[in-house]
């Protein structure tokens, strides 16, 4: 599994705003692309967010960020200009205890 994570540091006048934009349209939409099989949205403080994106495969992620990701980050972008940073990295999982 692939695990493409966005982190998000937003100040904190633009904190509440961005959970709603994130939760209410920017992660949905993401989903409904069908590039991912699950979406966690997690908050660690105020402003501070990660999106994990969770990929079947390699192709699945590949074809999000070249057919999807620059629409979905320009978007995001004209919502907050600036007083959000992004983070992005992609994890490759390699192995699970249970």
């Amino acid at each position: 599994m692939i695990s493409y994570e966005v982190t998000l540091q937003a100040q904190p006048r633009l904190a509440d705003s961005v959970e709603r934009f994130m939760m209410e349209s920017h992660i949905p939409e993401i989903f409904g692309t069908g590039c991912f099989r699950e979406i966690r949205f997690s908050r660690a403080s105020p402003g501070r967010f990660r999106t994990a994106y969770q990929a079947s495969t390699q192709a699945d992620l590949d074809r999000y960020v070249q057919d999807h990701a620059p629409r979905f980050r320009a978007e995001f972008l004209e919502h907050f200009p600036d007083g959000v940073n992004i983070t992005r990295e992609t994890w490759v999982q390699r192995e699970v205890w249970r």
